[in-house]
């Protein structure tokens, strides 16, 4: 099938190359001319483990092409994906200019039936602002056109964004009308072939779906360090309590570790977005404001727990933090824990080294040349010579370190572990002084 994908982020890149690896021919718009550039030889502008390779590929077999032209992407594609940013506004709703514009673009440049799916993550009531976008454009022309508006939610996480797509737990469609919906159909045909995994919906309850599935997973981390913080003060142990829920199949392992908070594009938005969406509708989402605040202080309790042991005076202390990124396999660092922390110790005279295996080429941005951090090549770079090591992302290369080493590189062996990802008998025994997020020591 020949499709188009307007926007070429973290969605839109990665739904466009996946299309175009099963043979579909794609052709994905972007405004920024050097972004394009930069696309079509197969330099990819985030990290996402797989996913250059792909691009790379599927270029080579001209399947994947990139371009500013977004009329050329119109006339190119039955089925066209809207996968614009939608960032949110200083209310906490989400900014629907970059959809609405696209969707207007389309009106202009319609000459026959064309399938509109909005994979952005969006409100309800969005595909509806989208079809009358399109049809002004046209009525603005005098032309009478056919074409259809559906939505897809993406439901892909970072850093497994490949194998989210390749192999998706589901397919929603949400659209009113069976031309789209067979059209989607015959598209993630490929990736349907072991059971059935579309689900039709109308397009309203789509749009929640998206919302709901990003807000009960954030309830669930929020949750679980509410429960950390009072294992704590109840003198329990937060890893053998989520053993002891996550047996229960009605809960599950996934989603309950607890930690320095949650971060990057989704989560947070996601749940503000919602929160809003509600009160537009005259309903006070309260689970939704208790989750949004559990998870900005959540991200403060490093900082507490360092205040708490050097009486709140860091003044000449240097801390070595890993990682940066507000998860494992990616640099993304929007909203990352690790900013906050960063800030607190700056605030209180520290000094900060610090290391992340993708994401410091992002913090050199997010950063802004701050005064006072240095960012490093080396995990050991960082702690040499530090007071403590703080340890805000649950890398890999991070389990299992050469703790000796460690001992002998702190001023003292202390180590503040936002992840959990150390046991505390086993770095008592190592001669450290341990925090972590709910751990009895």
């Amino acid at each position: 099938m020949k499709l188009s994908v307007i926007g070429t982020g973290y969605v839109g890149l990665v739904t466009g190359t996946c299309f175009a690896d099963v043979g579909n021919q794609v052709l994905c718009v972007d405004k920024d001319e050097a972004k394009v550039n930069k696309l079509q030889n197969g330099h990819i502008p985030i990290f996402e483990p797989g996913l250059e390779r792909l691009v790379t590929a599927n270029v080579a077999q001209e399947r994947l092409h990139f371009t500013t032209d977004l009329k050329s992407a119109v006339q190119h594609a039955e089925v066209i994906f809207i996968a614009v940013g939608t960032p949110p506004d200083e209310d906490g709703s989400a900014d629907l200019s970059h959809v609405l514009a696209v969707a207007r673009a389309i009106g202009q440049h319609l000459s026959e039936y064309r399938a509109v799916v909005t994979k952005s993550t969006v409100p309800v009531g969005t595909a509806a602002k989208v079809r009358e976008a399109i049809q002004a454009e046209l009525d603005a022309r005098g032309v009478e056109i056919e074409f259809s508006v559906a939505s897809n939610p993406e439901f892909l996480k970072e850093g497994a964004a490949i194998d989210d797509f390749m192999k998706p737990d589901r397919v929603v469609v949400g659209a009113d009308d069976e031309r789209a919906i067979e059209l989607l159909r015959t598209l993630y045909a490929p990736f349907n072939r072991n059971h059935e995994r579309i689900i039709v919906m109308d397009i309203a309850s789509a749009e929640l779906t998206k919302y709901a599935a990003n807000a009960m997973l954030a309830t669930k981390i929020s949750f679980m360090n509410e429960l950390s913080n009072l294992a704590e003060r109840l003198d329990a142990d937060i890893e053998l309590v989520r053993q002891g829920i996550g047996s229960d199949p009605r809960i599950g392992y996934d989603f309950i570790y607890p930690g320095c908070g949650y971060g990057g594009s989704c989560f947070p938005k996601d749940v503000q977005a919602l929160h809003r969406t509600a009160r537009q509708h005259g309903y006070e989402a309260r689970i939704l404001d208790a989750v949004e605040a559990v998870n900005q202080d959540q991200k403060s309790v490093l900082l507490n727990k360092i205040d708490a042991h050097y009486g709140g005076d860091l003044s000449g202390k240097r801390f070595a933090i890993w990682g940066l990124a507000f998860k494992p396999n990616t640099d993304d660092m929007r909203e990352a824990p690790s900013l906050v922390i960063i800030q607190g110790l700056l605030e209180r005279g520290a000094t900060i080294s610090a290391y992340d295996p993708v994401a410091n080429h992002e913090a050199t941005e997010y950063l802004g040349g701050a005064k006072g951090i240095a960012l490093v090549d080396d995990p050991y770079d960082a702690t040499d010579g530090a007071d403590a090591l703080v340890i805000v992302t649950e890398w890999k290369a991070f389990r299992s370190p050469d703790f000796e080493r460690l001992a002998k590189q702190l001023k003292q062996p202390l180590i503040f572990d936002g992840r959990n990802i150390y046991e505390p008998a086993q770095l008592q025994t190592e001669g450290f002084k341990y925090y972590g997020i709910g751990r009895s020591n």
